[in-house]
């Protein structure tokens, strides 16, 4: 169950120096612990008793004492962060609409301030969108880009960004048909994602010799529930290179499992990068799909998918 729980923070360390303190850097240190804004949980109303009704009038009112206008807090990154983080772990445990429509009345909020919208947007980018956060949530973001479009705030160059990552966020989505895309095996025969008979589809984009290919090649080389599944002809695992550069690939390709359950080819017009087809913004990157193509796990580690496959 979600509680009622209240942040302290911690205050702002200074350096010493090798001399005694001064008192004027004293006095600087009291007024930056007086002006540090605290957060301020709001308090959930006792007749609310299940998890999920908590949860829900938490993710739609967490920033309800919160003042947008106040640039100041800006001042104390810090101090916006953690509450921050702890509002985006929030979030899945609502459904995808509740935590959509929190989402968007949040940058709406932000949006009185622009210097506010501007460090709100990047701190759910940060957690969000980046590839390397474990947090990242592809379909909490895009209400986030909807809001940046839609918002006053922003001038019409401002939006171009938040534009064109929509444009990438909406390819491809949860529960929607894969793009179909054709490839070129080693001996130049042709193939298409179309074409891959199984159960599941697992499109595997990689680089030969980048450090996270290799850890997640060797993860899924060495696990016996893909070996299993594999071998059952229930997974298809589509080894894809999307780069120019056949030299490193072709060097690479021994270290590509040869067995009916993986099949490995390049993208010979580089059609897949220039286009855009699929959002590649970090190497490796999974897709999970189903019998028909229908996207099941969109830029998923690992251990998500494996996670995933466990149970069916």
């Amino acid at each position: 169950m979600i509680m009622k729980f209240v942040y302290v923070f911690a205050l702002m360390m200074l350096c010493a120096s090798c001399n005694a303190s001064n008192s004027s850097a004293t006095q600087n240190e009291e007024v930056q612990q007086t002006n540090r804004p605290v957060f301020q949980m709001i308090d959930i109303p006792s007749i609310l008793t299940s998890p999920d009704e908590r949860a829900e009038y938490l993710v739609k009112n967490y920033w309800n004492k919160f003042n947008f206008s106040d640039t100041t807090n800006l001042a104390y990154p810090d101090a916006i962060e953690q509450p921050f983080v702890d509002y985006i772990d929030i979030l899945p445990h609502t459904t995808l609409e509740v935590a959509s429509a929190a989402l968007r009345s949040t940058m709406d909020k932000a949006g009185a301030e622009k210097k506010v919208f501007a460090h709100f947007f990047e701190l759910f980018e940060k957690y969000l969108y980046d590839p390397n956060s474990p947090m990242r949530n592809e379909e909490f973001f895009i209400p986030i880009l909807e809001s940046a479009i839609a918002s006053p705030t922003l001038d019409d160059t401002e939006k171009i960004r938040p534009q064109s990552l929509l444009q990438l966020a909406q390819k491809n989505r949860l529960g929607t048909l894969a793009h179909d895309f054709t490839f070129t095996l080693e001996n130049g025969q042709k193939q298409s994602l179309y074409q891959q008979k199984a159960e599941y589809i697992l499109v595997y984009f990689y680089n030969p010799g980048c450090p996270a290919c290799e850890e997640t090649s060797g993860k899924m080389k060495t696990s016996p529930l893909i070996a299993n599944l594999t071998n059952s002809k229930n997974l298809k695992i589509v080894a894809i290179y999307p780069d120019e550069d056949l030299t490193e690939w072709k060097k690479y390709l021994n270290n590509i499992p040869k067995n009916a359950g993986w099949v490995s080819g390049y993208d010979q017009d580089v059609y897949l990068k220039n286009e855009e087809i699929y959002d590649l913004k970090a190497i490796p990157t999974l897709y999970l799909l189903d019998k028909d193509k229908k996207v099941v796990l969109k830029d998923a580690a690992i251990e998500e998918i494996e996670a995933f496959l466990s149970t069916k």
